[in-house]
């Protein structure tokens, strides 16, 4: 009798079916392989919590400033060798917690704003203030220098971004449309060339010479306290307790979350090697390919003898000007220096593929 079968052997059911696109399955990323990172060296010395972190251009000397309302500054080589005379120098002259610092590229000034609303140019040839910028109505949480330009942005509790002419110490533009404190700054080469992220859950990029706001970005869910910008790529990163967030710089395309890190991120920072550590309030340090957003390590700071367990918490990290050491500022008033493992391989250490695609597949959109 005839066939009962459904499909024929290239009946027209058949070549129906194959006429009929087939979905393929996603394709999950292969992450770039890092060593995972170790703790090199414990740096004591300030009286409080340590808040922020410039690096010199040279790299022979990093600044650290606290919540002992001093700047000090401190050798890289014998900090990281743990050896002694690591420190300097020590600044004074903030009446409140010092909250950022930066280096400039071109001249010997160090910049420095704390909570005393106070944005101080120190001359570091002869180690005394030089300048003050005066206008924030309230404390100051971030500070930035624009890459090229002789401009300073500050940021703070007043939730707006204030522009600086360093040399005649006016101010150029004040950038206002953020609702909540300002808690980090990023400055760009060509615009946007300033990027805000504040506690009211918005990023918002500005366009310098007209003063206003180009595009704002709503999609965090929670105080936004971080923000890096890497370091060749036109892209950036931002950090709240719900997500750390992947940005395209120039229009600000949303481009991927990095999910897991279940805190309250306080700091980003990003190497040329395309390493991310994102460090919390809880003293956790997540480890991220910048790539492609997989966490190849998580890790728990460990605090100083004699400190409460209560006292991990990272306020501040930064990649020295090699990508190769990692520097963090804590809340139990040290700094920690950390390095890749150099005993670590593939082999060792190997990328858990599985995970990643569960993690990679289950994204959501925004």
């Amino acid at each position: 009798g005839p066939p009962t079968a459904l499909v024929t052997r290239g009946g027209a059911a058949e070549t129906a079916s194959a006429l009929a696109p087939r979905r393929s399955a996603p394709s999950v990323p292969v992450p770039k392989w890092h060593a995972p990172w170790e703790m090199m060296s414990v740096v004591s010395g300030h009286l409080g919590w340590v808040r922020c972190i410039a690096f010199d251009p040279s790299n022979e000397w990093f600044a650290t400033g606290s919540g002992d309302r001093t700047i000090k500054i401190w050798d890289t080589a014998k900090c990281c060798a743990a050896i002694k005379g690591g420190l300097k120098l020590t600044l004074t002259g903030h009446i409140n917690d010092v909250r950022g610092l930066a280096v400039s590229e071109t001249s010997p000034y160090l910049f420095s704003a704390g909570e005393d609303k106070k944005i101080l140019c120190w001359d570091l040839e002869t180690n005394a203030i030089v300048r003050h910028y005066h206008g924030h109505l309230s404390g100051i949480y971030c500070l930035a220098l624009h890459p090229t330009l002789n401009l300073l942005f500050t940021g703070g509790r007043d939730a707006v971004v204030r522009v600086w002419d360093i040399r005649t110490k006016q101010p150029v533009h004040v950038l206002a449309g953020h609702e909540g404190t300002v808690g980090s700054i990023i400055t760009n080469s060509v615009d946007p060339q300033v990027v805000s992220g504040s506690h009211d859950k918005q990023i918002k990029l500005w366009d310098l010479a007209a003063g206003k706001c180009m595009f704002t970005l709503t999609h965090h869910k929670k105080s936004i306290r971080a923000l890096v910008k890497h370091p060749t790529e036109q892209t950036f990163m931002s950090g709240a307790p719900d997500n750390i967030k992947k940005w395209q710089l120039r229009d600000g395309a949303f481009l991927r979350n990095l999910s897991g890190h279940n805190a309250v991120v306080n700091c980003l920072a990003v190497n040329q090697d395309g390493v991310v550590v994102s460090g919390a309030d809880n003293g956790t340090l997540h480890f991220w390919d910048y790539q492609t957003g997989y966490c190849f390590q998580q890790t728990e700071t460990i605090v100083q003898t004699g400190s409460l367990e209560a006292e991990a918490g990272i306020y501040a990290a930064a990649f020295d000007k090699t990508g190769s050491r990692l520097i963090t500022a804590e809340a139990d008033k040290t700094i920690k220096i950390w390095r890749e493992s150099p005993t670590a391989s593939r082999e060792s250490n190997p990328i858990d593929m599985e995970g990643w695609s569960r993690t990679y597949l289950a994204n959501k959109r925004f």
